[in-house]
């Protein structure tokens, strides 16, 4: 009885965080809450020539110049046709705001911070792979969390703030 005691305080004091669930491709990704600043729907995009393949082009958020980015391009995942549940998650990314195309936003959910375990080694390998912060396993879902900051490389970082390197 003693240890079933322990094991509920451990409990609570875990950490509590909250996530945005949002769906690409029929896989569940998250993001932490504080990194999301709105969600808005799909809006016209004017493309901007010369940038990345996955960096659909800028919109503007009440006077703010924003770059739109495909997620499914930069994941090399397959486009997909665009509808009502499309969204733009607009999110701080380092000191810059970035809007997110994603298939659809799902919920808030609050998870412990002790349920977030690795990412598997076998897909934990290349750059593409370092913006995965872990994985919950949730009953019958599993959701990837993503880590904004390790999204993009030094160059493609470069290029968001206003240097030159392509």
């Amino acid at each position: 009885m003693e240890a079933a005691v322990n094991l509920v305080h451990l409990e609570a004091r875990a950490e509590l965080i909250q996530l945005v669930s949002f769906n690409l491709d029929e896989q569940e990704y998250g993001v932490n809450v504080l990194k999301v600043r709105e969600i808005i729907r799909l809006t016209s995009i004017t493309r901007v020539p010369n940038t990345p393949t996955f960096v659909e082009g800028v919109i503007n958020l009440r006077g703010k110049v924003i770059p739109i980015i495909s997620i499914r391009k930069k994941f090399g995942l397959a486009s997909a046709e665009t509808d009502k549940q499309t969204r733009i998650m607009v999110m701080e990314v380092g000191a810059e705001l970035m809007g997110f195309i994603v298939d659809a936003v799902s919920e808030v959910i609050r998870i412990a911070e002790n349920e977030i375990q690795p990412p598997p080694a076998v897909v934990n390998g290349g750059f593409e792979q370092e913006c995965l912060a872990g994985v919950v396993n949730q009953k019958e879902r599993l959701l990837v969390l993503l880590d904004l900051e390790k999204l993009f490389s030094h160059d493609e970082r470069t290029v968001f703030s206003g240097g030159t390197n392509p």
